[in-house]
């Protein structure tokens, strides 16, 4: 494992048309690039996770699952706006010498892409062989691929979707509006609406869950509660517990960037006709429990998108099942690759009957 940084020394343009006047992007890497470069999975990260994928997703990547350092030459890169390492509202403003915080400026999923493509050409990829990503990864991955079709060989999209929505959006606003009530945040401290995250973590969660998850996992024991109830304290302590390893600048940002994916925007047609120019193989897989990113917005990628295979998870945990459930994913991805490896099998003796006759 190799956990680095790069500097990009040149301004970075942002969607918005303002510019960050360099560009920091903290990366993991996994395993050694074969040869011919042709072992390359690049993993694109959620809302408050960091490069470290096999923290964050074990039982899909480590040295005994699915994608291992054994076989592949794995990258994860921490999202442009993030606390973790990338720069952020944390980072230094070279105006000021000191702190973004609330005045970083905004940024959008296409801006996350946009790094991506930077740090590969960095690293001289010339070919990823799967991009993956979930949730708000799989939104930066969609765009990654729009922007440069030929990034990767294969594409994995999980619990994610082409334009975020209202739903979505109402479930951001309501976040950012619980963390600037704190009015600390408006202080501009490394600490500032630590207190407003803490009820943002709380909102959230129940967005990343379910009715069912909370019923099955936060009873109360006995009958005789009045207060101290189990669900409570479990708010309370994820919420506490975010606080501890995020930052609110970030999740202002972060959100805020979710609620600007729209494949289409500034493309001038239809969320179909966009979806539709993405050529490559590709595997959508939705979670059955999801109330945040339902099952249906990822019916419609799989729809839209040409060379799509869909499947669907079972979870008790809702959104949050895609990283939960390894074991399925695995199984589904397998598949996938499975069903590719005879494709292009298929193809192969086509072409050769078409050569050299059907003799």
């Amino acid at each position: 494992m190799s956990h680095k940084t790069f500097t990009y020394k040149k301004r970075f343009p942002l969607e918005s048309g303002l510019s960050l006047p360099q560009l920091e992007i903290a990366y993991h890497t996994y395993g050694t690039l074969n040869a011919d470069k042709s072992n390359v999975i690049w993993v694109s990260h959620a809302l408050t996770a960091n490069s470290d994928v096999f923290d964050w997703w074990s039982g899909l990547f480590g040295t005994n699952d699915l994608y291992n350092p054994q076989d592949y030459f794995i990258v994860c890169v921490n999202n442009l706006g993030s606390c973790y390492g990338t720069t952020g509202p944390l980072s230094i403003n070279p105006d000021t010498n000191e702190p973004w915080f609330s005045y970083f400026p905004q940024i959008t999923i296409r801006d996350m892409a946009n790094t991506l493509q930077v740090l590969k050409q960095h690293l001289g990829i010339d070919k990823i062989h799967t991009l993956i990503g979930g949730s708000q990864g799989g939104q930066i991955a969609q765009e990654w691929i729009l922007q440069f079709p030929e990034v990767t060989e294969n594409l994995i999209l999980i619990a994610t979707n082409a334009q975020h929505s209202p739903w979505g959006i109402a479930f951001n606003e309501s976040q950012r509006l619980a963390i600037k009530a704190d009015r600390t945040y408006f202080g501009n401290t490394v600490t500032g609406g630590e207190k407003g995250l803490q009820a943002a973590r709380s909102i959230a969660l129940l967005s990343y869950r379910n009715y069912n998850t909370y019923n099955n996992t936060q009873k109360n024991n006995g009958h005789n509660n009045i207060n101290n109830h189990a669900a409570s304290s479990y708010q309370r302590y994820q919420g506490e517990k975010l606080v501890k390893r995020f930052n609110a600048y970030s999740y202002v940002r972060l959100s805020e960037a979710m609620d600007s994916h729209n494949v289409a925007r500034e493309r001038a047609y239809s969320l179909e006709s966009v979806l539709n120019e993405i050529s490559v193989p590709t595997l959508v897989i939705g979670v059955t429990s999801d109330v945040l990113f339902p099952v249906n917005e990822q019916q419609a990628l799989a729809k839209y998108i040409p060379n799509a295979i869909y499947n669907e998870i079972d979870s008790l945990y809702g959104h949050d099942g895609f990283l939960i459930e390894t074991k399925q994913l695995t199984e589904h991805i397998k598949q996938f690759y499975k069903s590719r490896y005879t494709e292009l099998v298929s193809a192969s003796h086509e072409t050769l009957k078409h050569v050299h006759g059907d003799n």
